[in-house]
């Protein structure tokens, strides 16, 4: 039979190992300051998100004439329209941290922070 305080030291190993396990996955990730805005492989813009001052938009058209009506704004970006049939992108929201890229897949565009590559090696 099992002594009353090796099931405690059990118990506080057990909570430890899950305390550690959220705090790495819960830890906040870094600011994205740097994103780039790739299409097909190809970077069409670098942009610094600590510089931008104000909100502004532009279109990024795929070969089919599909289009992304992509958002800049301070600290941010985002898809904010897209004519894809199921709008992830869209759904996606902003995106101010390195901790998933905006990925429109019929269009084939992806709006990471810079030094983000996990996508690529992926879909590679």
């Amino acid at each position: 039979m099992i002594k009353t305080r090796t099931w405690i030291i059990i118990l506080a190993a057990a909570a430890l190992i899950a305390a550690a396990g959220t705090f790495f996955t819960l830890r906040p990730r870094g600011e994205a300051k740097l994103v780039e805005v790739v299409q097909d492989g190809t970077v069409l813009r670098e942009i610094d998100l600590s510089s931008v001052t104000r909100e502004y938009s532009f279109e990024v058209v795929w070969t089919d004439g599909g289009t992304n009506v992509v958002t800049v704004r301070p600290g941010a970006i985002c898809v904010s329209a897209a004519d894809c049939p199921d709008k992830v992108c869209v759904h996606h929201g902003w995106l101010t941290d390195q901790s998933a890229p905006i990925v429109c897949l019929p269009h084939r565009l992806v709006i990471r922070a810079k030094g983000d590559t996990s996508l690529d090696t992926v879909s590679q």
